[in-house]
């Protein structure tokens, strides 16, 4: 990579976690936070995967459903602020996601800017040539048939600085790892280069900070009574203020609820990590088990401490998806005197009639009372404290929808043919398709990335 220009620090802003989170906090680092960038994380192995499984059924979508919203609330702020929008909202379609921000920009009447999409992370017919073995299953990738349906690379996010040389104002990708997300504007405004292993690790541990966006700033950290953060409510997503040798301060808003503490970095630090010293991600490998945290004013964490990087691996991570079934899931509430032997009869009657008269074909069947042991102990168990409402859940994996739907119509039934006092919640049967994650690993050289820019 040629060198391209050096700025005195850089504000970049972590504008979501998920494709559903909410957007007033983004549009407050944009309007408040004097961001050079703002980077959104729509991504995780389920949403690919369901992202995918939309497209399959509606070619013209398969990115984030929210990115509409998403983009009419920042966009004329970005434009206006000058700030820059990245972000993995394109899933399973990044030129559908660059066609829609094209429309959206000129619906708002913006023009001159320029929006890149990143192609090359679906790499589902070089897997398949490859026939590489899957990781969890010691398999290789043919033995799941037909019911392999994606296989999306994290690709690296050298695409992303060249769409950011080219001049692109949006881009949108589809499967880059998410720190690798915040990693790009920092190597493009510093001109930092692919070999400069411990500058990209501090740039990696910055994203892996930020990727989660409000659990750095106190959300996820709250656990009362023993962490309390102040006005959770309006939280306020992070910002980081990053120099060109890699130092960093983690901060907010000042005005926005939450907190950044040492506490809150190094939880977030420790998040989804497995081995410190050796965080993988495609562009580097990081050290950071000397990582230091230190509190240089409110709602300010400086980064310190030695951070070391190594050479990026030289096969990247493949998510695969792999159709698996369904799931047939219902819920119905009892309430009142008696709630739990009523819940906990019309569980027995189910069951029963799931195996003698319905004859299920289904593997986990579970039966739950939720507010006694859904989560922990089992059906069996005798609560302590009996409540006055008990929620009956039941659910199995099934091989067809046609036995996922004996499930539903089982709980649909219940209330006429069961024990008496259902309450007026919101009774729910529903099947979903269940989609196996799975990985596999392909060689660096073996993909091709894209880079389409267009100018509105």
């Amino acid at each position: 990579m040629n060198k391209y220009r050096i700025k005195d620090f850089i504000k970049i802003g972590g504008g979501s976690a998920c494709p559903g989170d909410r957007i007033e906090p983004a549009v407050e680092l944009v309007k408040k936070g004097k961001l050079d960038y703002i980077c959104f994380d729509s991504l995780s192995e389920v949403e690919l995967n369901a992202f995918k499984l939309h497209k399959m059924e509606y070619p013209d979508e398969g990115f984030d459903v929210f990115m509409e919203e998403r983009l009419r609330a920042i966009l004329p702020l970005c434009v206006s602020n000058k700030t820059k929008i990245i972000g993995n909202m394109g899933a399973a379609n990044p030129l559908a996601a660059q066609k829609l921000a094209i429309n959206i920009s000129r619906q708002l009447g913006i023009k001159g800017i320029k929006i890149a999409a990143i192609l090359g992370d679906d790499v589902y017919e070089i897997i398949k040539k490859l026939n590489t073995t899957v990781l969890e299953t010691n398999d290789t990738v043919d033995k799941f048939g037909d019911k392999l349906i994606s296989a999306y690379a994290y690709i690296p996010c050298i695409p992303i600085v060249e769409a950011l040389q080219k001049g692109a104002d949006i881009v949108i990708t589809g499967r880059v790892g998410d720190a690798s997300l915040f990693l790009a504007p920092m190597m493009y405004e510093f001109s930092w280069q692919e070999d400069e292993w411990d500058l990209l690790a501090k740039g990696i541990l910055i994203g892996h900070l930020l990727e989660c966006a409000g659990q750095v700033s106190g959300g996820y950290f709250a656990d009362p009574p023993y962490k309390t953060v102040p006005n959770l409510y309006r939280l306020g997503f992070p910002i980081a203020e990053v120099f060109p040798d890699g130092e960093a301060i983690i901060t907010k808003v000042s005005e926005s609820g939450g907190e950044v503490s040492v506490a809150t970095c190094t939880e977030q630090l420790l998040y989804e990590v497995t081995d410190p010293t050796c965080y993988i991600e495609a562009d580097v490998i990081t050290d950071f088990s000397e990582v230091d945290f230190v509190q240089v004013g409110k709602d300010k964490v400086k980064i310190g401490g030695k951070i070391k990087g190594k050479p990026k691996p030289k096969q990247l991570k493949v998510n695969l998806g792999v159709k698996e079934g369904y799931i047939g899931e219902g819920i119905v509430w009892y309430v009142g005197p008696g709630a739990y032997e009523r819940a906990k009869l019309a569980g027995e009657i189910i069951k029963k009639r799931l195996s003698h008269i319905v004859n299920l074909k289904a593997e986990n069947l579970r039966f739950e009372l939720l507010g006694i042991n859904a989560l922990c102990g089992s059906f069996e168990d005798t609560p302590k404290m009996v409540p006055n409402e008990v929620g009956l859940r039941v659910a199995a994996r099934t091989s067809t929808k046609s036995e996922a739907l004996k499930i539903t119509r089982e709980i649909e039934t219940i209330d006429n043919n069961g024990p008496a006092g259902i309450g007026r919640m919101p009774r729910k049967e529903e099947i979903k398709k269940i989609l196996g994650h799975y990985v596999t690993f392909i060689p660096r050289d073996k993909i091709t990335t894209k880079v389409i820019i267009m100018e509105v």
